[in-house]
């Protein structure tokens, strides 16, 4: 009797399941955004396990809002946490740091030195000469772990701060030259996740 009574106060209908909706919402929208991670990623197992409760979620809260249909209160916080579930799947995506990226760097000056400093770095380099509008050209390729691109950055900049660069996701990687990964807060996520991979 006290849950049924409490269920239909105005505190609960108007304070606390607008709290719970936009909680739930926040956590399904996440789960989706990790979800796509993981198809892209090739994550056979994790990608649908992430989907159950995705939907499984987002059910329980359509219901929530759909029985209480004259409270725009609930709307709002559907909406709110629609928003803020996307912002919080992307900074989730970003700590996660998965998968691999190509970096490509074209500069008109000697690279031996940039070359070097990668090099020395464990990344695997790869070289090309090449001729583009005003002159020759060398052409730069290393493919680096997501979470080390803001490192190999600050290398292309130390040694040519207007230089060319560009970025793009690499789909798969069968073997390639990467750092060893020495400190504990550097050990890759997807090193945990890998048993869950398509093909393993």
């Amino acid at each position: 009797m006290i849950a049924i009574t409490f269920s239909n106060s105005p505190i609960y209908a108007w304070v606390i399941l607008p709290i719970l909706i936009f909680l739930a919402r926040i956590m399904d929208v996440s789960l989706g955004t990790v979800r796509l991670i993981f198809v892209s990623r090739g994550f056979k197992f994790l990608a649908p396990l992430a989907g159950f409760f995705e939907v499984l979620i987002w059910i329980l809260v359509i219901g929530q809002v759909m029985q209480n249909l004259a409270n725009p209160v609930s709307y709002l916080a559907y909406a709110g946490g629609f928003a803020a579930g996307n912002y919080i799947g992307l900074w989730i995506a970003e700590r996660l740091s998965l998968g691999v990226v190509l970096v490509r760097v074209v500069t008109q000056r000697d690279a031996g030195e940039l070359i070097q400093q990668l090099r020395d770095r464990q990344y695997g380099v790869t070289t090309v000469n090449g001729r583009g509008s005003s002159g020759p050209v060398q052409i730069i390729f290393t493919i680096v772990r997501r979470r080390e691109v803001a490192d190999v950055v600050a290398l292309v900049k130390a040694f040519n701060p207007r230089a060319f660069y560009s970025m793009e996701e690499v789909g798969f990687v069968e073997s390639g030259v990467f750092p060893v990964q020495s400190r504990w807060h550097q050990l890759s996520f997807l090193r945990l996740l890998r048993p869950f991979r398509k093909g393993k």
